[in-house]
């Protein structure tokens, strides 16, 4: 089938591309600068989009299998002044419009669209433990997962399938999160965040391109999906199981006081959690390969030394 991907030069874009090209499917990532998006997998073509409109790409979406958005402005670019959450916010709700109006003015219409969003949709959790059900939270983070889902989930009164993914931290050997703690030198190696009892919501990434494509595929998958692994584990205990798989002690925490004054706004990415169940995925039939925090660790450092 052909598939269109927004924000396809991203870390979970291009992994998803490769798989699905892997599998025969005609893949085509949506970019605002082709002449840039290089080091794609075999197979997969690039468009340019404005990331604002249909121009030009909208009439790829007639027919097409599924579109699946992931595109919009980095959370951690930068500190979370005013207009730089203007700019998260906006590049969210422009794409969506972008996808919802080729889908509007396509004579057959996609199979599927998957919606992009993020498990902070739920705040802060606590220890409670959170699922598809559970209503959102009332931070920036939260707010900001209620718009993005809103800017395409209309596409369901249009007859549209349409899922939403509440993606946790996605663990890849590529880039992200992991890299950034595994550094030689680094600052926040194995290093806890504030008292460390916040839950992380990981996900391999093998599962997260896993679980994206079984919702492409499953015609009863509709709505929101929690994309985390069913064993979260809390800041602390995921700084020890890293600092055991690098044979490195587990360093001194960030007090919560240093990172609010380095980060700002933005320390709340860090220092607050989600006990996160995917506890839909789960119901349809979705398998995680990767359920334990220490068998992915030891596969994706593995990776990462290859």
């Amino acid at each position: 089938m052909r598939i269109l991907i927004a924000g396809g030069t991203g870390l979970i874009g291009r992994a998803l591309s490769a798989d699905l090209a892997g599998a025969g499917h005609d893949v085509i990532v949506l970019s605002r600068h082709p002449e840039k998006a290089t080091g794609l997998p075999r197979g997969v073509r690039v468009e340019r989009w404005d990331a604002l409109t249909a121009d030009g790409w909208g009439p790829l979406a007639d027919g097409a299998g599924a579109i699946v958005n992931l595109a919009g402005e980095s959370i951690a670019a930068g500190r979370w002044t005013s207009k730089r959450k203007r700019c998260i916010r906006d590049s969210r709700l422009d794409c969506g419009q972008a996808v919802l109006e080729a889908v509007e003015a396509a004579a057959h219409r996609p199979g599927v669209v998957i919606q992009a969003s993020g498990i902070g949709f739920y705040g802060d959790g606590g220890d409670n433990e959170v699922t598809e059900e559970t209503p959102p939270g009332d931070d920036f983070l939260a707010r900001l997962a209620v718009e993005w889902e809103g800017s395409t989930s209309q596409l369901q009164g249009m007859g549209v399938r349409w899922a939403a993914i509440r993606t946790g931290v996605v663990l890849s050997p590529a880039g992200g999160a992991l890299a950034r703690m595994v550094l030689p030198v680094p600052l926040l190696s194995a290093r806890r965040f504030g008292s460390g009892r916040q839950w992380l919501p990981w996900i391999h990434m093998a599962d997260e391109v896993a679980a994206i494509r079984f919702l492409i595929e499953n015609e009863d998958a509709r709505g929101p999906f929690n994309l985390a692994a069913p064993n979260p584990v809390t800041n602390a205990e995921f700084c020890r199981r890293l600092g055991e798989e690098l044979g490195r002690p587990v360093r001194l925490p960030f007090p919560d006081s240093i990172l609010s004054l380095l980060l700002g706004e933005m320390a709340t990415v860090l220092l607050c959690g989600q006990r996160a169940a995917p506890q839909r995925l789960i119901q349809l039939g979705f398998t995680f390969r990767y359920e334990d925090i220490g068998m992915a660790l030891e596969d994706l450092l593995r990776r990462k030394r290859q």
